[in-house]
């Protein structure tokens, strides 16, 4: 991935920052609706609004729950009110739960009351709205309306693949920054591993003695079996198929031909690993019931569990387990190698949210569209990111973000990376501990963070091909056969001897098989000759 320069955009927050000073001179500013704010209000300052009238467009946005009661709603909130009097449009943001966000947004494309600009990271649903005329391609319009948009997507050719959509560019994208490039992560015990004398495991067979090791030698030195070897959040599936270079929504390259993740010979080594660890007890057993992973969770931070498997970045359990035993040393691990060797944890593909255009905006609108996102990544994105200066964030060496207040910055700034449609500031893994609180425990773990993201990014994660066929055929295909094979994949792990891994993958490929797999492995592999020129 291409780095953005991220000394620029400091230096812009700063002369904003001037403009602020001069426009707060007074001891009030004004609200949106054009209201004094008392004097002290967090309400963040704004620069100088656009002369004439606004054209208004409305954009979806995630729904995460997670803005606080009196910082407002997604649709209505100190951020909301900056951008619409510093954007050069005025913008209505539309929230979708980001849990049923697809199923959402599909509803309101159905009614005709889709919002003008809408996103997603999932490709294959942006294809979708492509091929059912509900978006519509802006190749002439980008190249007629935008500045820093073109210049930018002009200096990162490795964007275009996860634009195009049947030859046409479908979507605006922006590069991920290195922290969103990594996903996945495993963390250890090294404290444990210390007081058995034992060295973090390379193999998965090691993986299984470690995990043996600290279900039955009392690590935690309180007298009673009561330790897990291996706890973890929703990644923990994902983590331990791809240490068998298998995921079971990619497609893979076998002697050039297509086929599906499920399908594979790899797939049920997986199922098989992860039923010896379950059988075995060195998952926790009331893991399929833990639907939210609150009990991993609390296992993990109360100093009962060795493992976790979940993200590269978890600074919550971290400091939550500190707290409960301060003497803990949680150390991120490298991923083990299986019989088909060492495959980094899943990582991210370079394009971050696809922006796509309502097919039912005309050319004055879109132009409104275009120069918002124009102003986003020039301007916006950093307020979106990190707040304002000198309330939320300080500038070190003229460009590295350092927070001034974990706790008021999760209130009041971390809600608003919704609105950073695009953004091009990329931080690098050495930022960490200048970016982070300097109380001792955050210091702490700002060091960890940075080994975590060198860790995870370490191990280049197997994809084949850059993105899944987005095919309507495939798509309904994978919707109707996900369920079926999670049963049975489900039904293998935890059943005991209710089902082998070879039965399971002979009935999962039976499935495929019934549900017209061979059709869509056959329109899959013509799509890939189609397209492979841009799918590396």
């Amino acid at each position: 991935m291409k780095r953005s320069n991220p000394t620029w955009k400091p230096v812009l927050a700063a002369g904003l920052s001037l403009a602020m000073l001069a426009a707060c001179s007074s001891n009030t500013t004004t609200t949106e609706g054009g209201a004094p704010a008392p004097q002290g209000s967090d309400a963040p300052a704004s620069t100088p609004a656009p002369a004439g009238p606004k054209k208004e467009i409305s954009i979806s946005a995630f729904d995460r729950g997670v803005i606080a009661a009196e910082e407002g709603s997604y649709e209505n909130n100190r951020w909301t009110k900056w951008i619409n009097e510093n954007a050069p449009a005025k913008v209505t943001w539309v929230p979708v739960p980001r849990g049923q966000a697809q199923q959402k947004l599909s509803t309101l494309v159905a009614s005709g009351s889709a919002p003008d600009l809408i996103w997603e990271f999932d490709r294959n649903y942006i294809a979708q709205l492509a091929n059912q005329g509900a978006i519509q391609p802006i190749d002439g319009y980008i190249e007629k309306y935008s500045t820093t948009l073109k210049k930018y997507l002009a200096e990162h050719p490795e964007l275009k693949s996860a634009m195009t959509i049947n030859g046409k560019m479908y979507a605006i994208t922006s590069a991920r920054s290195i922290e969103v490039i990594a996903n996945h992560g495993i963390w250890i015990r090294q404290d444990w591993l210390d007081k058995l004398n034992l060295k973090a495991p390379t193999t998965t067979e090691e993986l299984i003695e470690v995990a043996k090791k600290f279900k039955e030698s009392d690590p935690d030195g309180n007298g009673k079996a009561d330790t897990v070897p291996i706890v973890f959040n929703g990644n923990a599936v994902q983590i331990l198929r791809a240490l068998f270079s298998v995921n079971e929504n990619q497609w893979y390259l076998d002697e050039g031909k297509l086929k599906f993740g499920r399908t594979l010979d790899r797939y049920k080594d997986s199922i098989a690993y992860q039923k010896s660890l379950f059988d075995q007890g060195l998952l926790d057993k009331e893991y399929i019931t833990d639907s939210n992973f609150q009990r991993a969770r609390q296992m993990w931070t109360t100093g009962k569990a060795g493992i976790y498997f979940g993200n590269w970045n978890m600074e919550n359990e971290f400091k939550d387990l500190k707290k409960n035993v301060p003497d803990a040393k949680m150390v991120p691990m490298e991923p083990v190698a299986s019989k088909y060797g060492k495959n980094g944890l899943y990582q991210e593909l370079p394009a971050n949210i696809l922006v796509a255009f309502n097919s039912q905006m005309k050319e004055d609108k879109i132009e409104a569209a275009i120069k918002f996102l124009d102003w986003m990544m020039e301007k916006g994105d950093m307020y979106m990111k990190y707040g304002e200066e000198n309330v939320h964030y300080k500038l070190v060496d003229g460009k590295i973000p350092q927070r001034l207040d974990a706790d008021k910055y999760r209130k009041e700034v971390s809600y608003a990376l919704e609105y950073a449609v695009v953004s091009d500031f990329s931080i690098e893994a050495d930022w960490f501990p200048a970016m982070s609180a300097q109380d001792e425990v955050s210091q702490e773990y700002a060091k960890l963070k940075t080994q975590s993201l060198n860790t995870a990014l370490k191990n280049k994660y197997r994809r084949d091909i850059a993105y899944s066929p987005d095919l309507p055929e495939v798509s309904q295909l994978i919707a109707t056969f996900h369920p079926i094979a999670t049963q049975i994949e489900v039904k293998a792990v935890t059943g005991g001897g209710a089902m082998t891994p070879e039965a399971a993958i002979e009935e999962v490929r039976k499935e495929w098989k019934r549900l017209g797999g061979d059709n869509v492995e056959k329109l899959a592999q013509e799509w890939y000759e189609k397209n492979k020129d841009f799918l590396k």
